[in-house]
């Protein structure tokens, strides 16, 4: 849509500064002490998903790297997310489900309490992520001129569950998530304080992730040099 991924013509030194930093981000998450703060706060853990969806996906794809990931996927998933309104609208389910379905207090307790499951939602975070940007990126080679309107009105609707499942983190005044009650929460937090600390971070950081580039998009759209040349012969009609 709006958002290219880095040309050909820009130095490759950028698009592998790119990679490197979506990949060192995905470290962060999985391999620094951040992995494995997650399950003692959750506010870290919110962080670790905010960071798979926000930071690491769409610098990887900004890398250039969406060409790739596409010729990897099944034929179905690859003509599902490729081009048209269809495809933005399976995307922006896939990127916003996998957040709102993983926060069920019981996904949340299974991603807890096993290993495997808990890798399966941190994957699950990154390849929406990649999924949800997708559109917004142009990630399939070149951005699709049909849906680059509705960029700002994706970005927009995609607050609106994250900024209902923030809220109610924030103010229920519960521990929605049981394994907190027993959990030895650092930095002197309570479990409630730490749920609400992590509503909060969820709310301001979806807002700044998700609303400035609809901002930015809109004013390109709306600026003089985007609009379409005007034929002199038509003009003078």
């Amino acid at each position: 849509m709006a958002f290219e991924r880095l040309p050909p013509g820009w130095p490759s030194s950028r698009r592998l500064a790119a990679f490197v930093a979506g990949m060192a981000v995905l470290w962060v998450v999985v391999g620094s002490p951040l992995s494995t703060l997650d399950h003692a706060l959750l506010t870290f853990h919110m962080v670790q998903h905010l960071l798979l969806m926000t930071v690491a996906a769409p610098l990887i794809l900004w890398s250039g790297s969406g060409d790739t990931i596409r010729n990897s996927m099944p034929i179905e998933l690859a003509r599902r997310v490729a081009y048209g309104v269809p495809g933005s609208v399976f995307c922006w389910i896939a990127g916003t489900g996998v957040v709102v379905v993983w926060h069920v207090p019981a996904a949340h307790q299974l991603g807890r309490c096993s290993p495997s499951w808990h890798a399966i939602e941190q994957a699950s975070f990154f390849a929406g992520g990649l999924l949800f940007w997708w559109p917004v990126m142009g990630s399939g080679g070149s951005s699709d001129p049909s849906t680059r309107g509705f960029v700002p009105l994706y970005l927009f609707l995609a607050t609106l569950p994250c900024d209902a499942l923030s809220a109610f983190l924030a103010f229920c005044g519960r521990v929605v998530y049981p394994s907190h009650h027993s959990a030895s929460v650092p930095f002197s937090l309570s479990p409630l304080q730490d749920q609400e600390c992590a509503g909060a971070l969820m709310w301001f950081w979806v807002t700044i992730a998700y609303l400035v580039p609809a901002i930015v998009v809109t004013v390109r759209m709306l600026s003089p040099s985007a609009a379409p040349a005007i034929d002199p012969g038509r003009a003078s009609l």
